[in-house]
């Protein structure tokens, strides 16, 4: 085999209280690469779509690319790709654009090369690629982006990842503001250091969730929704942000917070009903804030990327 295609999915990082260490795949959207293997040694971007032109075609500043260089390096092969980019995620979304990019190509280049690596073992190269899109070569994009379902990072040195076993049948809802902030630009408001109290509330919030996730106790996932470190501050960037929260809780989700870095919102319901009615209100409360958005409803993408030819 020497061309394939694969889709990798958004994904919403954090999950409120499990700052870069909490993360789950959605099913839609997706980004899409090609991955051909060529005569000419090096890794080369043939091409880009769906970006407006935005994204570089320099192999060593595209998060597909650098992916890429890191996974041959690593198996020490100089055989020659040429990489097809499909952008389906929009830029600075709060969804995993950069880590969907870099998982898609992981997996196709591992395909070519007879699956040499284990998923698992993808993920330090696909946070090689994070460290060149914001700064900070964390893992909760990349990996749920990879393996599918919640994925707990338990720590980065060494990086030690978890697919949580989770029971809990969830429903989640993305609505996307047209608004774009950088990943990197958001994490530079964090303080640098929080207080003993709300180290242990966010804790008690994360080991709540893992919990109830585990358990299907839906009412401790709710209670467990919430985060006192970087959302604080993060809301800010995102109109009305507080009272949407409360609108989404009313029409019946579990909880609400912010995709990643933002300004995408997700939401998680016990069912599908429940999860378009969320998308509804959310998109009526941009609307008021004069902001066109996008949404998208689906379960917990369990499988990760995968090859679609």
């Amino acid at each position: 085999m020497k061309k394939v295609k694969v889709a990798a999915p958004a994904t919403v990082a954090n999950v409120c209280c499990g700052f870069d260490i909490l993360g789950f795949a959605v099913d839609a959207p997706c980004d899409e690469v090609v991955l051909t293997l060529t005569d000419t040694p090096g890794v080369t971007m043939k091409s880009i779509t769906g970006d407006g032109g935005r994204l570089p075609l320099e192999a060593g500043k595209n998060t597909a690319s650098v992916a890429v260089q890191s996974y041959l390096n690593a198996i020490q092969e100089s055989t020659g790709v040429a990489i097809e980019l499909i952008k389906k995620l929009p830029l600075g979304s709060g969804m995993g654009s950069s880590a969907a990019s870099a998982a898609a190509a992981l997996v196709a280049i591992n395909a070519l090369f007879d699956d040499r690596l284990s998923r698992s073992e993808l993920i330090v190269h696909a946070m090689e690629s994070e460290r060149i899109a914001c700064g900070s070569a964390h893992a909760d994009n990349v990996a749920p982006s990879l393996l599918g379902g919640f994925v707990l990072v338990r720590g980065y040195a060494p990086l030690d990842v978890i697919k949580v076993p989770i029971k809990a049948k969830l429903f989640c809802t993305l609505a996307h503001p047209h608004l774009e902030l950088k990943t990197e630009d958001s994490r530079k408001v964090l303080k640098p250091t929080i207080s003993l109290k709300d180290a242990i509330t966010q804790n008690g919030n994360t080991a709540g969730l893992m919990v109830g996730l585990m358990s299907e106790d839906y009412e401790l996932i709710g209670r467990s929704l919430q985060d006192v470190i970087a959302e604080p501050i993060r809301s800010l960037f995102i109109p009305g942000f507080d009272q949407v929260r409360n609108l989404c809780k009313e029409a019946g989700a579990l909880g609400c917070g912010i995709s990643g870095s933002g300004p995408t919102m997700f939401a998680l319901s016990k069912d599908q009903h429940t999860a378009e009615k969320v998308g509804q209100v959310l998109k009526a409360h941009f609307a008021k804030n004069n902001l066109n958005s996008d949404s998208h409803v689906s379960q917990i993408n369990l499988d990760g990327a995968k090859i679609i030819g």
